[in-house]
């Protein structure tokens, strides 16, 4: 636990030197994992108050397995603009590629690959990212690297980075505290989670998270809260 404890305090060093990404990174902590053949809705709300105001994002999806380690989603993105008015504000596909069976390797690996268009201009967004888990007893350790790329007519044209970080305990299957980082551009966040998952027949399962970040990055109030249903069957 010592050694890990050390292996994840560097990675946050080494990331926080250079990462790069928009103020919203703080959404969604990516399992490698995907089920054979499963069909998936999900709802998720970002909700980040600060010294400049509230800023808040949902994103509703239909995701359907390719193969039993391919997953495609399909997003689309709303967010509240400045006049409180809230529209749609990107489309986004979103690949998931499990590429190693659980329990196999030493970690259990996965990558994700995302495409976003914003419906009221030429703005694009592509996302790379590398997916990690490692169990230790009840415990679990899940990261994610991500790489994007902006360009069009809004947009400079830049490469941007984000790291994100979730160390659960997997108490029961209902219920699973866990400790959540976010690290990006000028943005460091840390802060409790929970998720839980009840399953029915056979691949048919409701997943719930909730997630309370705190922005460590010197304003005197940068809160972010998070959460999201999964329905998979």
């Amino acid at each position: 636990m010592k050694s890990l404890l050390t292996l994840f305090i560097s990675m946050l060093i080494l990331f926080s030197s250079f990462v790069r990404a928009d103020n919203f990174t703080v959404d969604k902590v990516y399992h490698p994992y995907v089920l054979p053949f499963e069909r998936e809705f999900e709802w998720r709300l970002t909700s980040r108050q600060n010294d400049d105001g509230n800023v808040l994002l949902q994103r509703f999806s239909f995701g359907h397995a390719l193969s039993e380690y391919l997953i495609l989603e399909a997003y689309i993105v709303g967010s509240r603009d400045e006049n409180d008015d809230f529209g749609v504000s990107g489309y986004e596909l979103e690949l998931r590629w499990m590429m190693t069976e659980q329990g196999k390797y030493w970690a259990d690996w996965g990558t994700l690959f995302e495409i976003e268009k914003r419906p009221d201009s030429d703005d694009w967004e592509a996302k790379a990212g590398l997916l990690t888990e490692k169990e230790f007893g009840q415990f679990s350790l899940t990261t994610n690297v991500n790489i994007l790329y902006e360009w069009g007519q809004t947009v400079p044209n830049e490469w941007e980075s984000e790291f994100k970080a979730k160390f659960r305990y997997r108490w029961i299957p209902e219920l699973q505290p866990a400790v959540e980082v976010y690290i990006a551009e000028d943005y460091i966040g840390v802060g409790p989670a929970f998720m839980g998952i009840k399953r029915f027949d056979k691949q048919e399962q409701l997943k719930w998270e909730l997630g309370f970040i705190t922005g460590l990055n010197g304003d005197s109030k940068d809160h972010t809260l998070r959460m999201s249903l999964e329905y998979e069957f």
